[in-house]
Parts: C-alpha cells; structure tokens; sequence
C-alpha cells in the first residue's frame, strides 16, 4: 500500500546538489536513485525544452509515484526500473551516451520507511521483508531463517558495525523461524542495555537491509563504471547515510583523482545545515560528495 503522504518527500541538501551540479539547460543528467522524484523535479525545472534527465529506480511503488509527480516534465523525463548499478547499460540501451551530471542518493525514501508493509523500521509492525525491488525472491526473513550463525554475525559485523554481532546472531539463530518485525524486535531488544536498544535495533536493521538488496556491491560496481557514462568536466555526486558508504565513495574519488581522472570539489563531505536537520530528521546523517571528470 502507497502510504497517503509519501508525495511530501523532503529531498537532501536540495540547494547544494543544485549549486554544486551546476546545470546546463540543454545538459543531459541522471538521477540514479530517483525515489518519489524530489530531486528529480529540481534537476527538471533548471532545463530547458532541450535539455534531459534519466531516472532509475528498482521500486516499483516510488516509480509510479514519480511518473505521476513528473507528468508536467515527460517530454524531458524518462524512468527506467533499473538499478543505478547498471547505468552504463541503460544508457547503451536508450542511446543517451555520456551525461553531463549523475546523482546519488543513496538514502531510504519516506516511502519506504513510513511503510506499514515492508519492514523497513523498526517501528512499524510487518513481515520482514526489506526489499527495495518486490520482485526480488529474496527477503530479509529468508536470509535471517536460512544462513548459518556465523553468516549472521557477519552480516550484522560488516553491514551493522555492531560489536555485539556473535551474541547477537547466536540469539537469532536460537530462535528461529523469525518471520515479523515484533518477533525479530523483541529478540534484539534482550541483546542489549535500555539505553543502547535503539542503536542496536537501528545497525541490526541496516545490516541485513543492506545483505538484502546488496546495497555496497551496487555502489561498488556503479564507481567502477561510472566514469565512461560522464563527458569530461561532468558531475558526480553522491550522498551517503552511513558510514560504510561513504568510506567506499571517498576511497573511489581518491583513487580516481591519483590516476587523474577526476577533481575533488569536496575535500571533506558536506553535511546539511542546522535548519534543514531540524526541519528534515532524516538529513542528519547524509554526507554528500562531489567531484568532476577531467
């Protein structure tokens, strides 16, 4: 189900992304993880009749949303469901060739976080289900009930950074089948002190999220190709939510400016202003960087 105010998505950092993409009116850009369309529609309104933008996405529900809110633009828009991952196809297969400017952002959308039904949060009672793509076989209760214990702790060590991943998998792995957020909640909450409940649910909840829709395999895959998608003197960039990402990011910009192939414009990420973290809880983490082909 489409929650009723899931259209009232705040984008992150709108102003720096439009200020540090710097938009031609006739460029051709991407936004490969298009969501409910926020930043899309700012990148729409700075082109002109010539210039182009490509969505990407892999859910279904913030496709059909976005394609709704971005009716007015379609003869500048076009959405593809794909992953971000797999732009050097998409592109090949559309005949766009090289762009002037690609965005990330590799954060949840309202959408599926506020979900009653997918199992993103903590907080919300459902199936265990995490996945950003519904056609995906796979979800999170299938991996949570079929990996063996060590597999467990080591999703929740890599993914969650979570100290307490052996305890936690052996609790896991005691009490199985684990099929609904109450049932996985409730087994977290005795892995940990009241006051560090919250944080555990939170990194045990990222973890598996991320084993689910391989999250940091994607992004890996995406920086190894993107550069042949961007024209020289086009825009990279990419906002990040947890630390895992943004350490893979900050890696591929370093290594790519050593071999002369890119220029760092953020030599430390950008954060969101005080103002937008009080007004947009969820830009409280986001850490955006941007670099420029040479």
């Amino acid at each position: 189900m489409i929650a009723s105010n899931t259209p009232n998505h705040i984008p992150v950092m709108p102003n720096e992304v439009l200020s540090l993409m710097d938009l031609k009116p006739q460029g051709k850009y991407v936004d490969g993880t298009c969501g409910l369309g926020g930043h899309a529609e700012m990148i729409l309104s700075g082109l002109s009749k010539k210039g182009f933008l490509l969505g990407l996405d892999i859910d279904k529900d913030a496709i059909k949303i976005c394609k709704k809110r971005l009716d007015n633009f379609s003869s500048n828009f076009h959405i593809e469901k794909k992953s971000y991952s797999e732009l050097s196809s998409v592109l090949k297969i559309i005949g766009m060739g090289q762009v002037d400017g690609i965005l990330l952002d590799l954060g949840l959308s309202s959408l599926q976080l506020d979900s009653q039904s997918r199992g993103f949060s903590f907080k919300e009672s459902s199936h265990l289900d995490m996945r950003f793509d519904q056609g995906s076989r796979i979800d999170a209760a299938s991996i949570i009930n079929k990996s063996s214990e060590s597999e467990i702790a080591d999703i929740i060590y890599y993914y969650g950074e979570e100290r307490r991943s052996r305890f936690i998998a052996k609790k896991i792995f005691q009490n199985r089948p684990i099929n609904t957020v109450d049932q996985f909640v409730e087994i977290l909450k005795k892995c940990a002190p009241p006051h560090k409940r919250n944080k555990t649910l939170a990194r045990v909840f990222q973890s598996f999220r991320i084993a689910v829709n391989k999250e940091l395999d994607n992004l890996s895959s995406f920086l190894e190709k993107y550069l042949d998608c961007l024209k020289v003197g086009g825009k990279i960039i990419i906002i990040s939510f947890h630390s895992l990402e943004d350490r893979i990011v900050k890696r591929s910009f370093k290594e790519s400016s050593r071999k002369g192939q890119l220029n760092i414009i953020t030599k430390k990420p950008i954060i969101a202003c005080e103002d937008e973290r009080i007004k947009n809880s969820r830009s409280k983490s986001a850490k955006l960087r941007c670099a420029v082909k040479l």
